[in-house]
């Protein structure tokens, strides 16, 4: 069996029953990152030192049966914009260049307790403000399914990471569908978190209302392993998910506009499989989310900027032009407009559990709109750039915007993921119906 491509429950099970021993499993990741060609593409750092120490100390617990749970002795990857206590973390960008925490963040430092092995960092789009995972001034990872394709972002060498057996799971950032693009882009699972469900100190902000970081894993049980690790709290009982006599509401409209062939084939056709799995399938165009996708311009850059300015404009020749445009967008957005723009946001999300979510157990909608478009188009062509970083993250912005959490999760089409939404707050439930979701696909 290859281990380095087992989801990291399996790979942590099979540490628990003696079949794996973490010391071996972490050298041989850190052989294949060495061996991978692209391998400097990925990770921005490897932190091999640390690795081997935490294998080390996983490998005894485990000879002991002293096991911290189901992930102590597996190896994931962390990105950027994470701390990890004396290792460079720069986020993608220049500005930070050189910048070594003290410690790690709170959610690294819960998962090492319990005995996850840092890999290393990876790679990202310059302060996660993107969503198509280009960065000329660092490193642009290779989509796993096609290298000439973009890899999604802004957690791109995560979700390639995982993908290309570099890493158990890995662990990233959302903002507007940091964590779901990839995941879908590079068929994986990506979670996002309800925002607030896990503490963000030591995390590099983007837009504090709207950032939470979250797993990328090749199964949903990797995920709610993970998120429990970071959040402190018991993994969710996956046992039993099913989606028969589930009630899930298809979200038309707005995902639907402008969207390619490839990715609706891709959801009608995992919707029917659910259908046949015995779900009652809904579909449903609601005016909350139409009202709510114009004030995007007025919260995100706005926040963004106002965090970034000053570094920003003391070096701005140090940004690829996209992405510093992105920032300054946020300097045209008066102060009345963005409380203007959060005052009509709560109303929306109100009305949105009362007259919409309420009615169901969660929401589908396809992932990404479009599939992974050329990179080399991209880094020439700053127009086409704008259009599909837009478009990428139209339908994962919807989940932020109305402060939900969402799962995705690959559809069986290359680089086409289905959206689970849930009810904020209640990510335990969401993960427990994503595993039906996930088990209605694999037969289906």
């Amino acid at each position: 069996m290859d281990w380095l491509r087992a989801p990291a429950a399996q790979q942590g099970r099979a540490i628990m029953a003696g079949l794996l021993d973490p010391l071996d499993q972490t050298e041989a990741y850190l052989a294949a990152i060495k061996a991978h060609p692209d391998a400097r593409r990925i990770y921005a750092r490897v932190t091999d030192v640390r690795a081997r120490s935490e294998s080390v100390a996983a490998h005894d617990r485990a000879k002991l049966e002293l096991g911290r749970g189901l992930l102590d002795g597996v190896a994931i990857s962390w990105k950027d914009n994470i701390d990890s206590g004396g290792t460079v973390t720069e986020a993608g960008s220049k500005l930070l260049e050189g910048r070594v925490p003290r410690k790690d963040a709170i959610v690294l430092a819960r998962a090492a307790r319990q005995g996850t092995i840092c890999l290393g960092k990876t790679h990202m789009t310059e302060l996660a403000f993107s969503g198509l995972g280009l960065n000329p001034n660092t490193a642009t990872p290779p989509n796993a399914l096609d290298p000439d394709l973009a890899p999604g972002g802004s957690s791109s060498g995560a979700a390639v990471s995982v993908a290309l057996g570099l890493a158990a799971a890995a662990i990233g950032s959302d903002t507007g569908g940091s964590l779901r693009v990839p995941a879908a882009w590079n068929d994986l699972v990506g979670f996002k978190p309800s925002h607030d469900s896990l503490p963000e100190k030591g995390v590099v902000p983007l837009c504090r209302k709207f950032d939470i970081t979250g797993p990328i894993a090749r199964t949903v049980e990797d995920c709610a392993e993970l998120f429990a690790l970071m959040a402190g709290t018991k993994p969710a009982d996956l046992t039993g998910a099913s989606v028969a006599g589930r009630r899930l509401m298809v979200l038309d409209g707005v995902p639907f506009e402008d969207a390619e062939e490839g990715p609706v084939a891709a959801f009608e056709d995992a919707v029917d499989r659910l259908a046949r799995a015995g779900a009652q399938i809904d579909r449903v165009s609601s005016d909350w989310v139409a009202k709510a996708m114009p004030l995007s311009a007025s919260l995100f850059a706005p926040e963004a900027y106002g965090i970034w300015r000053a570094q920003i404009e003391d070096a701005p020749e140090l940004m690829w032009k996209p992405i510093l445009d992105r920032f300054r967008g946020g300097a045209d957005v008066s102060a009345p407009a963005y409380v203007s723009a959060w005052e009509s946001l709560v109303r929306i999300r109100r009305k949105w559990i009362k007259e919409v979510a309420s009615r169901h157990d969660a929401i589908l909608l396809p992932t990404v709109p479009i599939l992974p478009p050329v990179a080399a188009r991209l880094m020439a062509d700053e127009a086409e750039f704008v259009r599909a970083n837009l478009l990428t993250l139209r339908n994962t912005r919807i989940g932020n915007l109305l402060g939900l959490p969402v799962c995705t999760l690959p559809t069986g089409h290359p680089a086409c993921g289905i959206s689970v939404m849930g009810h904020a707050g209640r990510d335990t439930h969401l993960l427990y119906l994503a595993a039906g979701v996930e088990a209605a696909l694999a037969v289906g």
